[in-house]
C-alpha cells in the first residue's frame, strides 16, 4: 500500500464496496479514474478456502468469483453511482461468465454490506429487469472476505495497455456492452491517457456477427426485432430522431462506423435520417417490395443488420434520405471517439 493511500484511508471517511463483473482487469480499470474513488484492487471473494491463488480460482474449485475492490470517499462520489458503472460495466444477463470469459470464476455479483447496500443493489437489479423485460444472471451477495490478487495483475490495464487493449478486443466484451447498455455502456476500450495513438487508432475492429441466442440475449426486443427482422421502430418514439449531438453512428450489433452527426438533417419523419453514409462500403441496398410497393433496404455489410431505407427526397448535395431506425444504431459522441477506437473520424469535427 502506498503511502498516498494511506494517508487517505487515514484522513478520508473512507467505505469499501466489492463487484464480481468477469475478468477483474476490466472491472479494475472501470473504477481506476472514477472521482471519489480512492482505490481499486482485483482479487477474490466468495470461495471457501484462505488466500486462494490465481490459479486455484480458475480451476474452479475455491467457489471465489474475480473481483475488484473498491475503497471511496463518500463525500466524493455515492455508492449507486459505484453501482451503476457496476451494471453499465457487465452483461447482465449472460449466466456462464462475461463476453469469452466462462465459468464460475467469472460469474456476476454485487457483494453487499448492510441493509443500505442490499437495498439499492437489489432495487437496481429489478430496474434492470422491468427496463429490458428479461431475468438478470447478477446475483445481490453478502460480502465475505476479499483476498487480492497477485501483484502482476494489479493495475494491469494501465501497466500493460497494449495487451489490455487486445484482450479486450479479442474478446468481445465491448459489442456487448454497447448492444445492451448503448451511450450508457462504461469504458469501452483503453482509457486515451494510458494508451499510445497508435493503441487508440488501432484498438476499433468490426466484430463478427454472433449467434442468434447471443442477440437476443445482448439486444433489446426491439433492437433485435429491426436488426434481424425488418422491424420498425415508432416515429418520434426513438433515441436518436431529435439527437443533436456530434458523432458518429455505428451498427449495434459490429460497431462498423455507418453515419455521421455532419450528414444528420431534420426530415420531420420522426427517424434519424442522413443525405450519405460515412462509410459507404459498410451500407449496402437491396430492394424491398414488402407492404406492395418496392422500396430500397438499406442494412450494414458486415452485421447484415437492417438499418431502414434510402429515398430520393433529400436535401442537397446527394438529393438522398437515409431514413434509419434508431435501434440499429450506437451514437458515439466525439469526446469519446479516440477512447473507442474510432480515432480517424475526429477530423470531420475539427473546424
Amino acid at each position: 500500500m502506498n503511502l498516498a493511500l494511506i494517508l487517505a484511508l487515514t484522513f478520508a471517511p473512507a467505505d469499501t464496496v466489492t463487484f464480481a463483473g468477469g475478468c477483474f482487469w476490466t472491472m479494475e480499470h472501470a473504477y481506476d479514474d472514477l472521482p471519489g474513488v480512492i482505490s481499486a484492487t482485483s482479487g477474490f471473494m466468495g470461495g471457501s478456502i484462505k488466500n486462494p491463488t490465481y490459479m486455484q480460482v480458475v480451476e474452479g474449485n475455491t467457489g471465489h468469483l474475480e473481483s475488484v475492490q473498491v475503497v471511496y470517499d463518500p463525500a466524493k462520489v455515492s455508492y449507486e453511482t459505484l453501482l451503476w458503472t457496476f451494471w453499465h460495466n457487465i452483461d447482465p444477463f449472460q449466466t456462464d461468465g462475461q463476453a469469452c470469459d466462462t465459468g464460475p470464476n467469472y460469474h456476476t455479483a454485487a457483494f453487499v454490506r448492510g441493509p443500505e447496500q442490499r437495498r439499492a443493489a437489489s432495487a437496481s437489479r429489478q430496474q434492470i429487469i422491468d427496463r429490458f423485460h428479461r431475468d438478470v444472471a447478477t446475483q445481490v451477495l453478502t460480502a465475505g472476505s476479499f483476498y487480492p490478487a497477485e501483484e502482476y495483475h494489479q493495475d494491469y490495464a494501465k501497466k500493460n495497455p497494449v495487451r489490455y487493449g487486445m484482450y479486450r478486443t479479442g474478446c468481445g466484451r465491448d459489442r456487448r456492452l454497447s448492444a445492451i447498455w448503448g451511450d450508457e455502456a462504461g469504458k469501452a476500450s483503453v482509457s486515451a491517457r494510458t494508451a499510445t495513438p497508435e493503441v487508440r487508432h488501432a484498438m476499433y475492429t468490426v466484430q463478427p456477427k454472433p449467434s442468434d441466442a447471443d442477440l437476443r440475449r445482448t439486444l433489446t426486443p426491439v433492437q433485435y426485432e429491426v436488426t434481424q427482422h425488418e422491424g420498425t421502430e415508432r416515429a418520434f418514439q426513438n433515441a436518436y430522431w431529435d439527437n443533436h449531438k456530434e458523432g458518429i453512428y455505428v451498427d449495434v450489433v459490429s460497431g462498423e462506423p455507418l453515419f455521421s452527426s455532419t450528414d444528420k438533417f431534420e426530415s420531420g419523419t420522426g427517424w434519424p435520417s442522413f443525405t450519405k453514409p460515412l462509410e459507404a462500403t459498410n451500407v449496402q441496398e437491396k430492394t424491398d417490395r414488402s407492404l406492395f410497393m418496392e422500396r430500397t433496404e438499406v442494412r450494414s455489410a458486415h452485421a447484415n443488420s437492417h438499418l431502414g431505407h434510402v429515398f430520393d427526397d433529400g436535401p442537397k448535395p446527394t438529393g438522398l434520405r437515409y431514413c434509419i431506425n434508431s435501434a440499429s444504431l450506437r451514437f458515439i459522441p466525439v469526446d469519446s471517439l479516440e477512447a473507442e477506437g474510432y480515432g480517424q473520424y475526429l477530423a470531420l469535427f475539427k473546424k
